[in-house]
Formats: C-alpha cells, sequence, structure tokens
C-alpha cells in the first residue's frame, strides 16, 4: 500500500498543515505538521526494523582488558611553612 501524497498548506493562524486527498480530489485528512512529523517519527521503516535485528544478531566484540598501569614513585611533598607575618607599626 502507498503512502497517501501530503500536501503541504498553511493555515489562517500561520501553523503548517498537511492533507491528504483522496482520487476525486477531496480532503480525507487534515494534521498539523507537528502531529504529522510526531507520527512519522514513531514509526520504523522496514529497512529500520531489519537493520536493528540485523545488529541484534551479531555477536558483540569482546572488550580487551586494559593494560595494568606502572606504579610511579610518588614525589615527596614540600613543606610549605606559612611566611613570617609582619606586624604594622
Amino acid at each position: 500500500m502507498a503512502k497517501a501524497q501530503r500536501t503541504e498548506m498553511r493555515s489562517s493562524k500561520g501553523k503548517k498543515l498537511y492533507a491528504v486527498r483522496d482520487k476525486e480530489g477531496k480532503f480525507e485528512d487534515i494534521q498539523t505538521y507537528e502531529r504529522a512529523h510526531r507520527a512519522d517519527m514513531a514509526h520504523k521503516s522496514k529497512a529500520e526494523v531489519m537493520a536493528a535485528e540485523k545488529g541484534a544478531k551479531k555477536k558483540t566484540a569482546k572488550k580487551k582488558a586494559a593494560p595494568k598501569k606502572k606504579w610511579r614513585r610518588k614525589k615527596p611533598r614540600r613543606n610549605k611553612t606559612p611566611a613570617a607575618h609582619s606586624t604594622p607599626p
């Protein structure tokens, strides 16, 4: 079944509309662009479904263990002594 051709129109308020006409040219369905677009995004095509099935069948590659980090000696901390405060005269 072929998808009906949608004609893009504008309402009096300026919103985008999609109008679907029957074979005689009469309006069969009128939807707002937002509603029609949301429905299109929710629907998956046959190609998307097939790709998802193929991806599920493939074995996922095992992750290699991360190489061990070499032990590194820490630098000794400097002894920070506060500077002598001079008192104002």
